[in-house]
């Protein structure tokens, strides 16, 4: 299990892109996507050497990221790449995390499989087992 990626919950990732690729030189990885599941929109930022940040925006007025804005944006996750999402989801609740959003198809990540968990200490958690992002970008466009 590692660090694939941080997420940041924010009103808009077109500002919050512009403003962080400015300040910290990473660049566009992926066009905008929306997970229809999540009822959220992702944009990946992505630095040579680095982890990539997950820019995320509700995607409609019934999206649950509103509960999380309202108290400002900031980070919302932390994601792990894993060799196996639903044996480390069953691991991780098996030791007292709790199951957030089971593993389902996450459309980010061409439908690779993906779940979500609260670990305590104020931590959400992301996990993945793929580098497949949907929408990625040509990095010499």
């Amino acid at each position: 299990m590692h660090v694939d990626h941080v997420a940041v919950a924010v009103r808009s990732v077109d500002a919050a892109a512009e403003r962080l690729t400015g300040l910290l030189g990473y660049s566009r990885r992926t066009e905008k996507i929306t997970n229809h599941r999540q009822k959220v929109t992702v944009l990946f930022l992505a630095k040579a050497g680095s982890i990539d940040i997950k820019l995320i925006e509700p995607a409609g007025d019934d999206s649950p990221l509103w509960a999380t804005l309202k108290k400002g944006e900031g980070l919302h996750h932390i994601c792990f790449k894993v060799e196996d999402v639903k044996a480390a989801c069953d691991d991780l609740a098996d030791r007292g995390a709790r199951i957030l959003a089971p593993p389902e198809p996450g459309e980010a990540f061409d439908d690779n499989l993906i779940a979500f968990l609260y670990l305590g200490v104020g931590l959400n958690v992301e996990l993945i087992d793929t580098d497949d992002r949907r929408g990625k970008l040509d990095p010499s466009s």
